[in-house]
Protein backbone atom coordinates (compact mmCIF):
# COMPACT_ATOMS: atom_id res chain seq x y z
CA UNK A 1 0.00 0.00 0.00
CA UNK A 2 2.53 2.06 0.51
CA UNK A 3 4.98 1.57 -2.68
CA UNK A 4 2.80 -0.16 -5.00
CA UNK A 5 5.08 -3.01 -5.07
CA UNK A 6 3.96 -6.82 -4.26
CA UNK A 7 4.98 -8.70 -1.40
CA UNK A 8 5.30 -12.29 0.01
CA UNK A 9 6.16 -11.76 3.32
CA UNK A 10 5.57 -9.82 6.97
CA UNK A 11 7.62 -6.73 5.61
CA UNK A 12 7.70 -5.27 1.85
CA UNK A 13 11.50 -5.41 0.83
CA UNK A 14 11.53 -2.22 -1.61
CA UNK A 15 9.93 0.46 1.60
CA UNK A 16 10.38 -1.54 4.68
CA UNK A 17 6.20 -1.40 5.79
CA UNK A 18 4.50 -3.71 7.61
CA UNK A 19 2.43 -6.13 5.41
CA UNK A 20 -0.53 -6.11 8.10
CA UNK A 21 -2.25 -2.69 7.10
CA UNK A 22 -5.35 -3.42 8.77
CA UNK A 23 -7.89 -0.96 9.78
CA UNK A 24 -6.87 1.18 12.69
CA UNK A 25 -8.89 0.35 16.01
CA UNK A 26 -8.29 1.56 19.03
CA UNK A 27 -6.86 -1.59 20.70
CA UNK A 28 -4.21 -1.32 17.86
CA UNK A 29 -3.44 2.33 18.77
CA UNK A 30 -2.74 1.82 21.88
CA UNK A 31 -1.26 -1.84 21.78
CA UNK A 32 1.07 -1.29 18.59
CA UNK A 33 1.46 2.20 17.74
CA UNK A 34 1.69 3.66 21.48
CA UNK A 35 2.83 0.95 23.57
CA UNK A 36 4.77 -0.72 21.28
CA UNK A 37 6.48 2.16 19.79
CA UNK A 38 7.54 3.15 23.18
CA UNK A 39 8.73 -0.19 24.60
CA UNK A 40 10.52 -1.03 21.19
CA UNK A 41 12.31 1.79 21.24
CA UNK A 42 13.12 1.90 24.85
CA UNK A 43 14.36 -1.56 24.86
CA UNK A 44 16.42 -1.12 22.20
CA UNK A 45 18.29 1.66 23.97
CA UNK A 46 18.49 -0.33 27.07
CA UNK A 47 19.98 -3.38 25.22
CA UNK A 48 22.42 -0.88 23.35
CA UNK A 49 23.85 0.72 26.58
CA UNK A 50 24.12 -2.95 28.10
CA UNK A 51 26.30 -3.90 24.96
CA UNK A 52 28.47 -1.56 25.23
CA UNK A 53 29.08 -1.36 29.16
CA UNK A 54 29.66 -4.87 29.60
CA UNK A 55 30.88 -6.18 25.67
CA UNK A 56 32.01 -3.48 24.04
CA UNK A 57 34.77 -4.51 21.92
CA UNK A 58 32.31 -7.29 20.52
CA UNK A 59 29.39 -4.76 20.57
CA UNK A 60 31.59 -2.59 18.22
CA UNK A 61 32.61 -5.61 15.82
CA UNK A 62 29.25 -6.83 15.59
CA UNK A 63 28.68 -3.74 14.61
CA UNK A 64 31.33 -3.17 11.51
CA UNK A 65 30.60 -7.01 10.40
CA UNK A 66 26.94 -6.07 9.79
CA UNK A 67 24.70 -7.07 12.62
CA UNK A 68 23.53 -3.79 12.95
CA UNK A 69 19.16 -4.07 14.11
CA UNK A 70 19.72 -4.66 17.40
CA UNK A 71 21.28 -1.43 18.28
CA UNK A 72 20.69 2.30 18.34
CA UNK A 73 22.76 4.49 15.64
CA UNK A 74 26.09 5.04 17.54
CA UNK A 75 26.30 8.42 16.87
CA UNK A 76 22.60 9.49 17.67
CA UNK A 77 23.36 7.69 21.15
CA UNK A 78 26.65 9.95 21.55
CA UNK A 79 24.98 13.12 21.34
CA UNK A 80 22.20 11.61 23.88
CA UNK A 81 24.77 10.75 26.16
CA UNK A 82 26.74 13.94 26.10
CA UNK A 83 23.24 15.44 27.01
CA UNK A 84 22.75 13.42 29.94
CA UNK A 85 26.24 14.28 31.01
CA UNK A 86 25.65 18.05 31.02
CA UNK A 87 22.48 17.27 32.96
CA UNK A 88 23.91 15.42 35.78
CA UNK A 89 27.02 18.18 35.98
CA UNK A 90 24.47 20.96 35.99
CA UNK A 91 22.38 19.45 39.33
CA UNK A 92 26.10 18.26 40.49
CA UNK A 93 26.52 22.28 40.48
CA UNK A 94 23.22 22.97 41.78
CA UNK A 95 23.17 20.95 44.63
CA UNK A 96 26.89 20.85 45.82
CA UNK A 97 27.65 22.85 48.52
CA UNK A 98 30.47 25.83 47.72
CA UNK A 99 33.52 24.25 49.42
CA UNK A 100 33.22 21.15 47.41
CA UNK A 101 32.53 22.80 43.93
CA UNK A 102 35.56 25.35 44.99
CA UNK A 103 37.79 22.15 45.34
CA UNK A 104 37.38 20.92 41.85
CA UNK A 105 36.43 23.99 39.63
CA UNK A 106 39.27 24.25 38.13
CA UNK A 107 38.79 20.20 36.68
CA UNK A 108 35.08 20.65 36.37
CA UNK A 109 35.38 24.17 34.68
CA UNK A 110 38.15 22.94 31.45
CA UNK A 111 35.85 20.02 30.70
CA UNK A 112 32.86 22.22 30.80
CA UNK A 113 33.69 24.54 28.36
CA UNK A 114 35.81 22.20 26.09
CA UNK A 115 34.07 19.42 26.60
CA UNK A 116 32.71 19.58 22.64
CA UNK A 117 36.34 19.79 21.49
CA UNK A 118 37.25 16.88 24.55
CA UNK A 119 34.71 15.07 22.47
CA UNK A 120 35.50 15.21 19.00
CA UNK A 121 38.96 14.73 19.43
CA UNK A 122 38.92 11.48 21.71
CA UNK A 123 37.64 9.42 18.69
CA UNK A 124 39.76 10.38 15.72
CA UNK A 125 42.34 9.80 18.36
CA UNK A 126 41.99 6.05 19.34
CA UNK A 127 41.01 5.63 15.68
CA UNK A 128 43.86 6.77 13.95
CA UNK A 129 46.20 4.98 16.94
CA UNK A 130 44.72 2.12 16.59
CA UNK A 131 44.63 1.84 13.12
CA UNK A 132 48.39 1.67 13.03
CA UNK A 133 48.51 -0.67 16.09
CA UNK A 134 46.00 -2.86 15.30
CA UNK A 135 47.20 -3.87 11.58
CA UNK A 136 46.55 -7.23 11.59
CA UNK A 137 42.90 -6.95 11.78
CA UNK A 138 42.83 -4.82 8.32
CA UNK A 139 40.02 -2.59 9.54
CA UNK A 140 39.78 0.76 7.89
CA UNK A 141 39.94 4.17 9.03
CA UNK A 142 36.37 4.84 9.40
CA UNK A 143 35.76 1.31 11.22
CA UNK A 144 38.19 1.71 14.12
CA UNK A 145 36.19 5.47 14.21
CA UNK A 146 32.87 2.83 14.91
CA UNK A 147 35.68 1.05 17.60
CA UNK A 148 36.63 4.94 19.28
CA UNK A 149 33.08 5.91 19.13
CA UNK A 150 32.10 2.79 21.52
CA UNK A 151 34.56 2.88 23.79
CA UNK A 152 34.09 6.66 24.08
CA UNK A 153 29.96 5.55 24.88
CA UNK A 154 31.19 3.43 27.67
CA UNK A 155 33.05 6.53 29.10
CA UNK A 156 30.03 8.38 28.73
CA UNK A 157 27.67 5.67 30.67
CA UNK A 158 30.03 5.06 33.29
CA UNK A 159 30.67 9.19 34.24
CA UNK A 160 26.76 9.46 34.11
CA UNK A 161 26.90 6.80 36.43
CA UNK A 162 29.46 8.58 38.48
CA UNK A 163 27.42 12.03 38.23
CA UNK A 164 24.11 9.74 39.81
CA UNK A 165 26.71 8.44 43.14
CA UNK A 166 28.05 12.25 43.17
CA UNK A 167 25.09 13.39 43.86
CA UNK A 168 23.78 10.76 46.48
CA UNK A 169 27.71 11.48 47.90
CA UNK A 170 26.37 14.75 48.73
CA UNK A 171 24.63 13.10 51.61
CA UNK A 172 26.59 13.23 54.64
CA UNK A 173 26.21 10.07 56.38
CA UNK A 174 27.36 7.92 53.33
CA UNK A 175 29.93 10.56 51.66
CA UNK A 176 32.85 8.79 52.58
CA UNK A 177 31.50 5.21 51.05
CA UNK A 178 30.49 7.02 47.37
CA UNK A 179 33.65 8.80 47.61
CA UNK A 180 35.27 5.83 47.20
CA UNK A 181 32.87 4.53 44.97
CA UNK A 182 33.31 7.25 43.03
CA UNK A 183 37.32 7.11 42.85
CA UNK A 184 36.23 2.91 41.41
CA UNK A 185 33.99 4.61 38.80
CA UNK A 186 36.88 7.13 37.64
CA UNK A 187 39.17 4.23 37.58
CA UNK A 188 36.52 1.82 35.65
CA UNK A 189 36.39 5.37 32.62
CA UNK A 190 40.02 5.57 32.30
CA UNK A 191 40.37 1.87 31.70
CA UNK A 192 37.54 1.14 29.25
CA UNK A 193 39.16 2.05 26.12
CA UNK A 194 41.71 -0.41 27.05
CA UNK A 195 38.71 -3.11 27.72
CA UNK A 196 37.06 -2.45 24.30
CA UNK A 197 40.14 -3.20 22.25
CA UNK A 198 40.99 -6.26 24.42
CA UNK A 199 37.46 -7.19 24.35
CA UNK A 200 37.71 -6.45 20.34
CA UNK A 201 40.72 -8.47 19.07
CA UNK A 202 41.42 -10.96 22.57
CA UNK A 203 40.89 -13.85 19.60
CA UNK A 204 43.07 -12.18 17.23
CA UNK A 205 46.46 -11.78 19.38
CA UNK A 206 48.08 -13.67 22.15
CA UNK A 207 47.88 -12.12 25.64
CA UNK A 208 51.23 -10.16 25.48
CA UNK A 209 51.15 -9.00 22.09
CA UNK A 210 47.72 -7.42 23.00
CA UNK A 211 49.13 -5.83 26.25
CA UNK A 212 52.23 -4.37 24.17
CA UNK A 213 49.43 -3.00 21.77
CA UNK A 214 47.26 -1.57 24.35
CA UNK A 215 49.88 0.07 26.53
CA UNK A 216 51.31 1.84 23.95
CA UNK A 217 47.56 2.49 22.75
CA UNK A 218 47.47 4.82 26.44
CA UNK A 219 50.93 5.96 26.12
CA UNK A 220 49.77 7.99 22.51
CA UNK A 221 46.69 9.16 23.91
CA UNK A 222 48.38 10.45 27.28
CA UNK A 223 50.95 12.36 25.05
CA UNK A 224 48.34 13.58 22.49
CA UNK A 225 45.62 14.49 24.74
CA UNK A 226 48.28 16.42 26.70
CA UNK A 227 49.57 18.26 23.43
CA UNK A 228 46.09 19.07 22.85
CA UNK A 229 45.18 20.37 26.17
CA UNK A 230 48.38 22.74 26.51
CA UNK A 231 47.55 24.22 23.19
CA UNK A 232 43.81 25.27 24.23
CA UNK A 233 45.42 26.43 27.91
CA UNK A 234 47.77 28.34 25.55
CA UNK A 235 45.69 29.70 23.14
CA UNK A 236 42.25 30.49 25.84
Amino acid sequence: MNCGHSISDEFCAHCGQKADTARITPHSLLKNDILGSIWHVEAKFFQTLKDILFRPGKTAMDYISGKRIRYNNFISLLLILFSFNVLGLHYYEKFAPPEILANDSEIKDFFSKYSKTILFVIIPMLAINAYFLFKRIKLNIAEHFIIGTVSLLGILIIFLLDDIVSLIGLWKPVSKIFEVIDKIIFGLSILFPAITYWNAFKNSYSKPGLLWRVSVLYVLMGIESTVISLILYEIF
